[in-house]
């Protein structure tokens, strides 16, 4: 370890769940210790999810060891990398991802400082090697997981983007991966439901930047209007509709239809919305052969399942991304595939210290182009 690195750092720290955030707290501890393998990273900017507050006070029972340091993803500095490095240095601005896959078992999959898996063996992962996440002065990344950012000078100094900028990445990654993994193309209708939160209007973004129409759904009329304002004001061409869910299917349905035809949908529901038909409109109005990316959080309800064997609809199921979409989104960045400044993002960034606001803020803050970031 470099000697100018100090040996301690400061760090969010979760100890258990409270409903008042008690169990939640600013310490000082060791430096994560550096190791084969791993890379320690300087962090610079760390986004907070929207419902990151409700995983810590228990709203949502996502499964966690404690304690643990808070966070996950961030865009962060390497400060020195462990002896399997062989193209990562200290320096690099890196985007330092938060998926991490057993190196022997790709079924073994952490979200560091938010969720140990779906199986013990992710579990194991999570409570005996990568506990911690970004909420913190410094961090330690597998080095598979650090993405460097190698054209700095294009993305800060020509595009002007700020590491808080660039921390926006933890939102859009998401549907990338869905749509990416439909294979959305050029030219194409893509419906994105619902549309109005983080994820949702992320994945607008998103495949306005992959050249593809938009058909954005939601309930909240004002919000639906943000989106396509934003998307036009920040990519002049680009054609987004907007459809508000009314709850019930057979109305969706031709409002969906009056478009024409829908080549997919990326579907981003969250649990609480299980029992809206929004899913089964959309699904409806696809053209025959058409794709469906599903990436929410429904429990349980029916999909149309006549009409997905009728019609030749693939159905996709995708958790997160692969490392090759983190590249590919990368690329993109940099050839200015996206807008930047506030037609990107709008940031509100807190310190470590004003951890609870942060996390307040960003269970507001949502939407499209916004984004609540930690600076340590």
């Amino acid at each position: 370890m470099a000697s100018t690195t100090p040996t301690h750092h400061h760090c969010l720290v979760f100890t258990s769940i409270s409903k008042d955030l008690t169990g939640c707290s600013l310490q000082t501890l060791p430096i994560p210790r550096l190791e084969a393998g791993s890379a320690l990273i300087r962090i610079l900017a760390a986004p907070v999810l929207s419902y990151q507050r409700d995983i810590y006070d228990g709203t949502r029972a996502y499964p966690l060891p404690a304690p643990l340091v808070g966070g996950f993803s961030a865009i962060g500095r390497v400060v020195n990398v462990g002896s399997e490095a062989v193209r990562l240095k200290p320096g690099d601005l890196v985007y330092a991802d938060s998926v991490i896959r057993g190196r022997d078992d790709a079924d073994a999959v952490i979200l560091l400082g938010i969720s140990d898996g779906f199986n013990p063996r992710a579990q194991k992962l999570m409570r005996d090697v990568w506990r911690d996440g970004s909420f913190a002065e410094f961090a330690r990344f597998p080095l598979e997981n650090c993405f460097p950012l190698e054209n700095e000078g294009r993305l800060c100094r020509q595009l002007g983007y700020g590491m808080c900028d660039l921390a926006y990445m933890a939102y859009l990654l998401v549907p990338f991966g869905g749509l990416r993994d439909i294979g959305l193309q050029v030219g194409e209708t893509v419906v994105v439901a619902p549309a109005t939160g983080g994820f949702g209007g992320a994945g607008v973004q998103i495949a306005v930047a992959m050249g593809a129409r938009v058909i954005a759904m939601g309930r909240n009329e004002q919000e639906l209007a943000r989106v396509k304002a934003h998307v036009s004001n920040g990519t002049p061409g680009a054609i987004v509709e907007t459809v508000k869910m009314s709850g019930d299917e057979e109305m969706d349905l031709k409002a969906l239809q009056a478009f024409g035809t829908i080549d997919a949908v990326l579907d981003l529901s969250p649990p609480a919305a299980s029992k809206s038909p929004h899913l089964n409109s959309a699904i409806r109005a696809l053209r025959r052969k058409g794709r469906v990316s599903l990436m929410g959080g429904f429990m349980d309800g029916p999909v149309p399942s006549f009409e997905l064997i009728a019609k030749d609809i693939t159905v996709k199921a995708k958790f997160m991304y692969e490392r090759e979409d983190i590249i590919q989104f990368v690329k993109m960045l940099e050839t200015g595939r996206f807008p930047y400044g506030e037609n990107f993002v709008d940031v509100k960034s807190f310190t470590l210290d004003e951890w609870k606001a942060a996390l307040d803020t960003a269970a507001e803050y949502t939407g499209i182009g916004r984004s609540v970031v930690i600076t340590p």
